[in-house]
């Protein structure tokens, strides 16, 4: 029997996107400029370097904790659709504007966050958890593209929809085995802006987006959650801390 998978209904995507408007570009916003900007063009005017009331010094902080879903590299690039995708990104006139130069170094990191902000020091996971966790077995999603958020706009990513089972959300059972508040979106970042979209590109963004909402890229199969810690929020200077076990 086929996977059921979460649909827009009950995930957050379409409340989330980037709301393209006729005639105007896409600005990176100011989140980005202080998050992202840094580590893919430090050299940029538009860059953020330090902000009050946040720990971000040239796109690096201490070290942040996160539960995430291991997306493997290997499988995406090998996927038709995906390879699709990313030759019409390559073709895309705003290609130039996108730092292909990082791609290559955060692949073998590739996720989608689950439970986030689990503070800065690996949090405890005891044998309760761990036990919770193990008897959920394998989760699958699927992986879908292409979107642009309403926030750290200039960052593109790929859209991930966990199964259901018994109508549930497998990634809020991930959440409730590990004592974390629910969420409803989880995507895996991999591209990155480097300059604003002009009024054209902006609209050949969007039309993108929008042929490629539905289209899937890639069902994956996890027996295992990393607990990754980092360092900057491309996980460029990251570690695997742990591996949670779903079996």
């Amino acid at each position: 029997m086929a996977d059921t998978f979460c649909s827009d209904d009950v995930l957050a995507y379409e409340r989330s996107r980037t709301r393209f408007a006729p005639g105007q570009g896409m600005m990176l916003d100011d989140a980005y400029r202080l998050a992202h900007l840094p580590l893919v063009a430090p050299h940029d005017p538009r860059v953020i370097a330090t902000k009050d009331g946040t720990a971000y010094d040239m796109g690096r902080h201490p070290t942040a904790y996160s539960v995430v879903l291991p997306v493997p590299a290997d499988a995406l690039e090998a996927s038709p659709a995906y390879q699709a995708l990313d030759a019409e990104l390559r073709a895309a006139p705003f290609a130039r504007k996108v730092a292909w130069h990082v791609m290559g170094k955060r692949r073998e990191r590739l996720h989608a966050t689950i439970c986030g902000g689990l503070g800065s020091e690996p949090p405890a996971i005891d044998a309760a958890r761990r036990s919770a966790l193990a008897g959920l077995g394998p989760i699958r999603a699927e992986i879908r593209g292409l979107f642009s958020g309403n926030v750290n706009r200039g960052r593109l990513y790929l859209r991930v929809y966990p199964a259901q089972r018994d109508g549930a959300n497998l990634f809020h059972a991930v959440q409730h085995a590990l004592g974390r508040p629910t969420t409803d979106l989880y995507v895996v970042g991999l591209w990155n802006l480097i300059d604003d979209l002009d009024a054209g590109e902006a609209a050949i963004l969007a039309a993108m987006i929008e042929r490629w909402w539905s289209r899937s890229l890639l069902q994956v199969e996890a027996d295992e959650l990393w607990l990754l810690g980092a360092r900057d929020d491309l996980v460029l200077d990251g570690e695997i801390s742990d591996r949670l076990r779903l079996r």
